[in-house]
């Protein structure tokens, strides 16, 4: 069998790869992992999927018989998870989520007691006794139990409230919790900061998070803006740990936007650490364009915001983050978080007197063409003579106007190929040429 873990946890569907049974022996081997001297304490969180109670009954059970305690704090925001569990000193904390996946989709994501995500060691640690029998069980007395710490969401927007510089007062917002873990904590934390919000697919309805609506279909939330004459809109995913903006003229602010807005800002305070901001290879040459004229340099890692936070923290870099929308700030937070770098935000208009679109227009976004070649083997790509030599061609024919990068999928038997350029027309032609040649090459086809 692979790795169980993934770059963001454990995933599949739910009740067919992710089984109550795995998840029972998930739940058991963390437990006897994470332990501390001080016992066990598991903060469990999760979003509105209609299989969560079923996995959240699973995990509990599996650190109750190992001894632990598990504190629940039921539909809440990976990030306010993340919090807690520095807060109440937790052994670590677990969220039941697939965030932007879709329904049928569920994961485990688990935290450090620091609220960080657990390192791959300690992942390796947790598969390699996740089929031992003679892990201890705890009896009579020692059976652990299940409390619920039932003012989780009020702490939690205590802390995202206490960033914002002022009051929104006169301010209108529209929110899109896409039927997902930011619906409760939305209304309570908008409405705390006097901002009027208009609040969209803002029911916890677990057969429709994140369909139509939400981060991965902003549309929605355009319109919803225009109709309503907001300032400001902001979409969230499932598990409220992303976030895509629109300003008032229905333009829509994407992660790379948003990451730009927020750090230009901060470098002009002089508040922007090593005068950089991380990003990955998707992020948009627009946005390397534009913190560059700003005196901010753009580090670049694989995909993944657990690559942009590993570079952070050995960097020392406070903001990064990704296109869709996972923004970092690591002055405040131990991981992405959506309505914390929607304060953020609103923290520059505030400051500053000025709307969204004049903060987020000296950021351009280049045409960006995304093309994928589904191969046999998806590792041979990777030194091959031809494909490199053309590649190097189209570097080449587009010299500072543009940017080419060709990678295998790190979970799919997929080349993915992605040519920015100023001419959309030019970034179509050399995207189509070098996806074609891959597939004749490898023996692929274009997907």
């Amino acid at each position: 069998m692979g790795r169980l873990f993934g770059t963001d946890g454990v995933r599949g569907v739910a009740n067919v790869d992710l089984t109550p049974e795995l998840v029972f022996r998930l739940g058991r081997a963390a437990a006897h992992v994470l332990s501390t001297d001080a016992g066990t304490r598991f903060l469990l969180g999760r979003d509105t999927r209609l299989s969560g109670p079923m996995l959240e009954a699973a995990l509990t059970a599996a650190v109750c018989s190992a001894g632990g305690t598990v504190l629940s704090c039921g539909i809440l925001p990976t990030p306010a998870v993340a919090y807690l569990t520095r807060r109440v000193a937790a052994s670590a904390g677990v969220v039941i989520s697939a965030s932007h996946n879709p329904i049928e989709d569920n994961g485990i994501k688990v935290f450090a007691s620091d609220g960080y995500k657990l390192p791959d060691a300690v992942e390796d640690a947790i598969e390699t006794v996740l089929d031992r029998h003679d892990l201890p069980r705890a009896v009579g007395r020692e059976v652990g139990g299940a409390e619920v710490l039932s003012d989780a969401a009020d702490i939690y927007v205590d802390h995202i409230a206490s960033h914002v510089v002022g009051s929104l007062g006169g301010m209108r917002v529209v929110v899109d919790c896409a039927y997902g873990a930011a619906c409760r904590v939305a209304s309570m934390l908008w409405e705390r900061l006097g901002a009027t919000v208009i609040l969209i697919n803002d029911e916890p309805d677990g057969t429709r998070i994140n369909v139509r609506c939400g981060s991965t279909n902003p549309e929605v939330l355009r319109q919803a803006v225009l109709q309503h004459g907001a300032d400001a809109g902001f979409a969230h995913d499932g598990d409220a740990d992303r976030v895509i903006a629109v300003d008032e003229t229905g333009s829509i602010i994407d992660g790379d936007a948003i990451m730009g807005v927020c750090a230009m800002y901060l470098h002009t305070q002089g508040r922007l650490a090593r005068r950089t901001v991380v990003a990955t290879v998707m992020s948009n040459l627009g946005l390397e364009l534009a913190l560059r004229r700003a005196g901010i340099a753009l580090e670049r890692t694989k995909v993944g915001d657990r690559y942009v936070l590993e570079r952070m923290r050995e960097f020392g870099a406070t903001v990064g983050g990704e296109q869709s929308g996972h923004i970092i700030f690591l002055d405040h937070a131990t991981t992405g978080d959506g309505a914390l770098t929607a304060v953020q935000v609103v923290n520059v208009m505030l400051e500053t007197g000025q709307r969204l679109s004049e903060l987020a227009a000296p950021i351009e976004r280049f045409p960006q063409v995304l093309l994928n070649v589904t191969v046999a083997d998806r590792g041979t790509v990777t030194g091959h003579p031809a494909i490199e030599a053309a590649v190097a061609d189209a570097e080449r024919a587009l010299g500072p106007r543009g940017r080419v990068l060709v990678r295998p999928s790190g979970t799919e038997p997929l080349v993915r190929v992605m040519v920015e350029a100023q001419d959309e027309g030019e970034a179509e032609s050399l995207a189509g040429h070098l996806a074609d040649l891959i597939a004749r090459e490898l023996r692929g086809r274009r997907a």
